[in-house]
């Protein structure tokens, strides 16, 4: 049966290679001006010839590679529901397989969509304060935010609730900093997301923004911290939610810890 499974295949192949040679074929004796819904045809036709097509992806290796366990194998007379439950299964795997392929795709493409907090910035959490409160009293919303966000981060490190970690993402110093302030997990992430938005020129901010960010800084200045485990402070891969701009409780002030 797999012997007359391989000609049948082989037929159609035969059979599929002579209907894309005609045209080209027709083409080669009558020349002609194709007119662009042709053209574009036989572009996709000739890119459809196996010359053109790379080096196949890992997954689809691993489909040729299981579908290749199979040659040579008698084929049996099979219950059909046995023989999809099998056909469920290999889909099954091939789903798994591809997940755990993907997954740290998705988390690089999640840490490069999440901009540094600090560069080569050594500034105190008070002048990075002051910072924000000059650029929101000139009406630099945008600058008022970052700033403002930063000055959260470096307060959390200059009370040893952080870590000071060059090159950290916003959204890695809102996830680190929930685990000591769990309860304001929610609210730093949404100040990581504004602060990632307001770098990357996703939206634009105004007065609402920056106050939104002084209540998250006055709530983590009032919060005491859970106890720190032990070892490195580990950065979670996946955050919180997100904070609605304007939300939050009446802004206060407070010196760090």
């Amino acid at each position: 049966m797999t012997g007359a499974l391989s000609a049948s295949l082989a037929a159609g192949q035969a059979a599929w290679s002579a209907r894309l040679e005609l045209p080209v074929a027709l083409r080669g004796d009558v020349p002609v001006t194709p007119d662009a819904d042709t053209a574009r045809r036989w572009l996709q036709e000739e890119l459809l010839d196996p010359v053109y097509q790379d080096q196949p992806s890992l997954l689809m290796r691993f489909i040729d590679w299981l579908v290749g366990l199979f040659d040579g194998v008698e084929v049996l007379d099979v219950n059909p529901v046995v023989a999809s439950l099998v056909v469920v299964g290999v889909v099954l795997v091939v789903a798994v397989i591809a997940y755990v392929i993907a997954g740290p795709v998705r988390l690089s493409r999640r840490a490069r969509t999440s901009a540094t907090v600090f560069e080569d910035d050594t500034r105190s959490a008070t002048d990075l304060r002051a910072a924000a409160d000059a650029a929101a009293a000139a009406g630099d919303w945008a600058t008022a935010v970052v700033e403002r966000y930063r000055a959260v981060v470096r307060s959390l490190e200059e009370r040893v609730i952080l870590d000071p970690r060059p090159g950290r993402t916003a959204h890695e110093a809102a996830d680190a900093a929930a685990l000591r302030l769990p309860s304001l997990a929610d609210r730093l992430a949404g100040g990581a997301r504004l602060f990632d938005d307001v770098r990357y020129g996703k939206v634009s901010v105004g007065a609402a923004a920056d106050q939104t960010l002084r209540e998250l800084d006055a709530a983590a200045l009032a919060t005491r911290p859970t106890p720190a485990a032990t070892g490195p402070t580990p950065d979670p891969a996946d955050g919180a939610g997100d904070l609605p701009v304007g939300a939050g409780t009446s802004s206060t002030t407070g010196a760090d810890r």
